[in-house]
């Protein structure tokens, strides 16, 4: 038998064995992604990991309709609860990082110490999640309710899809916006300064958000190779990156 068609046969049971595992992405997990996706292949290269970016709302609503994803990493506990109870998704929610939030502008003359820059009259346009799909912008909401400025600065907002978009549009529309931190760790944004771009958003006025992930029912691949992603991202060593990556992990 020639090498040619001894190297065909050896690719040809080579591929039988590799698997395909697609995942539903909450947008704000998107920055982290290429690095959990880089080191759960240490341990399984021969897996294919192809990712669907969206808010959790919508990504929510395509599974439903029966989308077939094999995970849901959601960034909240609603969306994959409501998955749980349909029997959608099959095991139940857990949280694998939560969330924080960052007020960032790209502008130059603003003197970035808290919220209070918001009510100056040069800042016309202020980016935040859709709070209706978005769990980061809902908790956007949670925020300016609590510091007593939603009715100020309401008829500023430019409304995003996801967690990308909204830092799409600081980044290019608004004067300032309220953003996953997670977003702000891209190699593209390294140049943005904390205390001069950027503020992180205290605690007190908002619940971090628990970010919780599922797998679902409408999976089209093996269980098993799901499940190794799946446990993958509940181990130390995926909460390790998603703490580089500005979560919180407890």
């Amino acid at each position: 038998m020639s090498k040619k068609i001894i190297l065909i046969l050896l690719l040809s049971i080579t591929s039988l064995f590799a698997g395909t595992i697609n995942l539903a992405v909450s947008a704000n997990v998107s920055y982290a992604m290429d690095s959990l996706i880089k080191e759960f292949k240490k341990s399984y290269p021969d897996i294919d990991v192809r990712v669907t970016i969206g808010s959790s709302g919508n990504l929510t609503a395509q599974i439903n309709s029966g989308a077939p994803y094999d995970i849901f990493m959601s960034a909240n506990m609603q969306y994959p609860n409501s998955l749980y109870l349909k029997k959608i998704a099959i095991t139940k929610p857990l949280i694998y990082a939560k969330g924080s939030i960052a007020l960032v502008s790209r502008k130059k003359g603003f003197h970035l110490t808290g919220l209070d820059i918001l009510k100056d009259k040069r800042v016309k346009r202020i980016a935040i999640a859709n709070p209706k799909t978005a769990p980061y912008g809902k908790a956007t909401i949670e925020i300016l309710k609590n510091a007593k400025m939603l009715k100020t600065l309401k008829k500023k907002f430019i409304y995003a899809q996801s967690a990308s978009q909204t830092l799409s549009y600081t980044m290019r529309v608004t004067d300032f916006g309220f953003v996953a931190k997670s977003s702000l760790f891209s190699p593209k944004l390294h140049y943005l300064k904390k205390g001069t771009n950027w503020i992180d958003i205290s605690s007190s006025l908002y619940t971090p958000i628990k970010q919780g992930v599922v797998l679902l029912s409408h999976s089209k691949t093996t269980a098993k190779d799901a499940l190794h992603f799946y446990n993958f991202i509940l181990s130390s060593t995926a909460k390790k990156i998603f703490k580089e990556y500005g979560y919180i992990i407890k």
